[in-house]
Order: C-alpha cells, then structure tokens, then sequence
C-alpha cells in the first residue's frame, strides 16, 4: 500500500518506477501554484487535449476553471514522468460504464501501463497511480446544511451513525463518509449513478470493510478529508 504523501510542487517530479503489485503511489497538489511539476500553471490548457479543454471551458466560476486546469496539468507530468513520456503526449480514454457500457467510465491511459485517479477540492488536488484499479478522494468540510441534505441519502448505518454524533462532529464525519464513498466509486467507476446508499463504508474513525477493496483514510490537511481505495481482487 502507500508508504507515503507526496507533493507534487514547482519542479519537475521524481516519481521512480510505476508502482507494482499493491503498491500505491499518492500526491497531493496546491492546485494555486503559479508552477506545477515545472510547468507555468497559466500554461496548462497548451499541454491538455480537446476533451479537457471543452470540460474546463464549461466551468463558470473561474476559481473551479483553474483548479480544474492546475489538477490536469498535475495529473499529466505526473504520468508522464512514470510513463517516460512528455505530458502532452499522454493519451487519456474513457472505459466503458459499467452500469450501462457506454464510453464514459473510469478515466485511463490509452494502452494501459498504469491506473489512475484524481480528486480535487478546494484548491486541493489528490492523485494516486496504481497496477491495479484505485480510487482517490479528497473532501472538504461540509458546512452544517449540507451535512442536512446529504445525511439521507447515505446507507440507513451512516445516517443514523452520524446522527448520533455532537453537532460538531458530524461535519468531519460526513466528510470522512463522502471521501470513503467517492474513492470506491471511482475506483470501479460506477461514479453516482445509482446513489449513495452503497457502499457501506462507515462513519468511525476506521473504515468498513468494502468486500474486494482495501479502503483506507489518506492524510489530509485541517478541515479536509481523504481516503483511498484499492481493488484486492
């Protein structure tokens, strides 16, 4: 599993093999550097290709438009540094969905040679690389309405898990929940499509066993949350 939390800052990146096995590789990313792996931020949309660039031109607010750019960019020199290739060169596909098999599933590399995922919020970007399929999330505190409207579409365990917490606690909680959640779904790509009911993943400072996957809670910084998932079998 991962050994460490790396940063992905203004130089260029030592990444060192491809990680094998169970091994994960994660790095997190001031998505508001003006330099990112050695490249100026303000220069990401000349390295992305069409399809990134019609995503980032459909975000309104500004500050969403260069995160999105900043956390491409970083997602780019990082694979192509384990790909040995230059960013610009790295070919991204879509799989096919597994809830209806249309081209839009989990995000890859053209050819394989490596798995992937990328979360970002807040100015935070996390990105992990992996031999096999992994899921990375990472989640800012909620506030309190939105601990309100999110707190019933989760499994009946969380809700009523986080309901029994202080008011104070449940922020943190169902951040934990969320980053759990989105890490699995993104790992099989099954995305929200059917909801956020499953899996179970539990609100304690521990996660649920997720039948299949290793899930586990990343480092984060205050007032964020983080976790991982890695296919097992």
């Amino acid at each position: 599993m991962i050994e460490e939390l790396k940063q992905l800052g203004g130089a260029a990146p030592r990444t060192g093999d491809l990680p094998r096995g169970s091994a994960v590789a994660v790095w997190s990313l001031d998505t508001t550097r003006g330099v990112i792996g050695g490249h100026e931020a303000e220069g990401a949309e000349a390295l992305l290709d069409a399809d990134e660039r019609k995503r980032a031109a459909r975000l309104v607010r500004a500050d969403d438009r260069r995160t999105y750019l900043a956390s491409h960019l970083g997602l780019r020199v990082l694979l192509g540094s384990y790909l040995g290739t230059a960013p610009e060169e790295v070919r991204l596909v879509r799989e096919d969905c597994p809830n209806c098999g249309g081209p839009h599933g989990r995000p890859a590399v053209a050819g394989g040679g490596v798995h992937f995922s990328l979360s970002h919020s807040h100015g935070l970007a996390y990105l992990a690389f992996a031999a096999v399929p992994v899921g990375v999330d990472v989640e800012a505190l909620p506030g309190a309405a939105a601990v309100a409207d999110v707190l019933s579409s989760l499994h009946p365990a969380e809700v009523a898990e986080i309901g029994d917490l202080p008011e104070d606690g449940r922020r943190v909680a169902l951040a934990r929940v969320w980053s759990r959640k989105e890490a699995c779904l993104k790992a099989t790509g099954a995305g929200l499509a059917n909801g956020l009911v499953e899996p179970y993943v539990g609100a304690a400072p521990t996660p649920a066993r997720v039948p299949g996957w290793t899930l586990r809670d990343l480092p984060a910084p205050p007032a964020y949350a983080a976790a991982l998932a890695l296919r097992t079998a």
